[in-house]
Parts: structure tokens; sequence; C-alpha cells
């Protein structure tokens, strides 16, 4: 059998593709499938979990396979444990002139799966001559490159914002989304909390606008964000506004998007993750956990209570089991403390609160709403930090709060 591959990209979008077979292998391909848009239809007498959960986005025969399923068929996968029905999907496959990949002998199929990565609008596709582990590492290299750089490719230059969420801090937490936005960018427009590794990779013809909001001190005014991220694309540029955590995590992104809207500029969000999951989740302290906690509460501190502007009802707030996640609360973190225990909750509640979270310097204190305000002042805490209330606090760290 001539080795030799002719390379296409199928569009199979509306079209019907058969896999048979519901095993470990199909798992892995028919997502893919889905996300291309097929009309998938899946044989087997018995397949698993993760198939059956997508019941609603293909169509499922739970029996054996039967040469009519490839009636109106563009292509075939076939995908079973059994070398006899593999045999028989491939040879029917032929006879209708279908493309069919045999997972357990490519040499008998009539077309490969490539190892696949995607980078942006480009596709990476890698034949290794039937060698999956070798095309796997290959790809896995291409997208490296891509990844960081390395390898140029051509980007999104459209006129417009993108609103990228950057994550708690440290880069290898941004998503592949946010690099390639970055990636794309005529403008910058950059928050000090956004993961500044990652501003040394832009070119050199990308202009940087530094819109830092530092507590209690020097800071760009939401409108003047607004303003310019609005006037640069009206000047036909790609602009990327790149803050830490989420967009809409406490990131006013919103306010954004509003502006950019009633500017008649269009504006795409991409997402990130929030520092008040993220930054527990990296110092090993879940914001829930079984049997523990069924619900947890993201808050602003930025406000104490009792003021006049907050919207936060501090003594419900504290009638509440769960787990309290405080954002932007390390000045008001003594009032916060004092509210929650008048409010009900037990001086005695662990708490956690995480400095400079996911970073190289980060720390932690462990501490309790009756002695946090001391706490805070042993150790200097400064912003950013995030502080987490509850028992969830005292799963992570049994040795500290043990016997509870």
């Amino acid at each position: 059998m001539n080795d030799q591959i002719y390379p296409a990209g199928l569009r199979l979008t509306g079209r019907k593709v058969l896999v048979v077979g519901g095993g470990h292998v199909a798992q892995r391909r028919v997502p893919a499938l889905i996300a291309a848009g097929a009309d998938v239809h899946v044989v087997s007498p018995e397949v698993t979990p993760a198939i059956e959960g997508l019941r609603n986005e293909i169509t499922l025969h739970l029996r054996g396979f039967e040469t009519s399923d490839l009636d109106g068929a563009w292509y075939a996968i076939a995908a079973t444990d059994d070398a006899e029905t593999n045999v028989a999907v491939t040879v029917a496959a032929e006879e209708r002139r279908i493309f069919c990949v045999r997972s357990d002998d490519g040499r008998d199929g009539s077309a490969w799966t490539p190892a696949v990565g995607r980078h942006g609008s480009a596709t990476v596709a890698v034949l290794g001559n039937r060698e999956p582990r070798r095309s796997a590492h290959l790809r896995d290299e291409i997208m490296h490159l891509l990844r960081e750089g390395l390898l140029e490719v051509e980007h999104d230059h459209t006129p417009g914002v993108v609103l990228v969420g950057g994550g708690p801090g440290d880069p290898e937490l941004v998503t592949i989304a946010a690099r390639n936005a970055l990636a794309s960018a005529d403008v910058v427009v950059a928050d000090r909390l956004a993961p500044r590794e990652l501003l040394d990779e832009l070119g050199a013809d990308v202009e940087l606008i530094d819109v830092a909001k530092l507590p209690r001190g020097r800071s760009a005014a939401q409108e003047f964000i607004n303003k310019v991220i609005v006037e640069r694309a009206l000047e036909g540029k790609r602009v990327v506004r790149f803050k830490g955590g989420d967009n809409f995590v406490y990131g006013r992104g919103f306010e954004e998007v509003i502006a950019c809207r009633a500017a008649g500029v269009p504006v795409t969000v991409v997402p990130g993750l929030s520092s008040s999951i993220a930054v527990p989740a990296r110092a090993g302290i879940p914001v829930t956990h079984r049997g523990v906690t069924h619900e947890f509460t993201v808050v602003s501190g930025h406000l104490p209570p009792g003021h006049p502007e907050s919207l936060v009802e501090w003594s419900a707030l504290a009638r509440l089991r769960g787990t309290i996640v405080l954002l932007m609360a390390v000045e008001n973190a003594p009032a916060i403390a004092a509210a929650l225990v008048d409010g009900g909750r037990p001086s005695g509640t662990p708490v956690a609160v995480v400095q400079d979270g996911t970073m190289p310097g980060e720390t932690k204190v462990l501490s309790t709403l009756g002695e946090l305000s001391a706490d805070l002042s042993a150790h200097g805490v400064r912003p950013p930090a995030i502080i987490v209330v509850g028992e969830v606090v005292a799963v992570a760290h049994p040795e500290r709060f043990g016997g509870r």
C-alpha cells in the first residue's frame, strides 16, 4: 500500500459522519466532529458516560453496526475494540466510496486522523506516517512556538476593541485566546494587575497605554479609559484592553462594552480566570467542599460596612453559612470582620489572606475573624490580596484549625 498522504481539510457542517464504537477513541473524536458542525451518528452496543452525555448533540444507536448505517454518510470512523467489526465498517465504506478511518489499524483505512491544534483562526494538522505519538509531539512543538510568538502567523487585525481578562497574575494562567488577542493588537491598554511579563512580548510597533489603578493612589479615570479605547478603535486600530482577572468580575468591563457600543465600535470579550477562584485554588484552598459549604459569595470590600454608597447587606451575608471571598478588601478588612461577627458569624471563623496570589512573591496568612485585624497589621499585608472566610480554610489547613 502506498503510504503517501494527500492532505485535505474536510468541511463537515451538516454532513453525516458515522462513528462505530463508543469507547475512549470515539470519546476523543466525537467532540471535534460536533465542533466542526457534523451530523454525528454513533453506533455501539455500549458507550462511555461522556458519549452518553452528548445525546442531545448526536444521534446515538445502542446496537451493533449495520451496513445501512453508512447510507448518506460522507466520512466514517471505525473505532471499536473488535477487529472484525472494524474490517466490516472499512469494507462497507470502501464499497460506497466513503473515506474511513480505522483506529486499530491505519493501514487498512482510507483516511488517517491527524494530531490537531488550533491557534486563532489557524488549524495545525500533523500526520506522522501512522505514528500517533510522533504526530502529537510535533503538533505540540508547533503549538508551543505559535503560543509563544516564536513562529509568525497572520493575526486578525480587524479594527475594534477586544476586552481581555488576563487572569490572576501568573502569565502561565492566561488563556490561549488572550495570547492570540495580544499578538493581534495595534494598541494595548493595560492596568497594573494584568500579567506584566506578557507586555514584554509585544511588538515594538504596538502602542502601550498605562491605565494603572493604584489602591488609594494614582489612577486613570474609567471615563478616560473608555475614551481612549474608543478613539484608537475609530482610528482604524485593533485595541486590546488588557486587565487582571476577568473583565466582568469587578473589572468594569461592561462599562467599556457600553462605551464601545454607543460609539459604534465592534467589541468582543475574552474572559479570564477570576482571581476570586483562581487565587484560593492555587493557594490550596477550595471555595466549596462537599459537606462543608453549598455556596460561596464573592464580595467587593472597597467600601466598608455602613458606607452610604455600599450595596452589600453585611448582616445578611453574615447569616450565610458558605464561603465568602473578599476582593479589594485589605484596608476595610477589620471593619468587615467586625460586621460579620456582629451579624452572627463566630469570631473563630477561619480566614485565609493570600497576598500577590499566583505570583513569585505570594504569601499566605491564616487567621480568624476575631484575630484578622491584628494579623493583617502584624504581617504587613498589602494589596492585592484575596481574603477567604469560611470553614473551607480549615479543610485546607487542619494543622492550624484542627479539631473543628
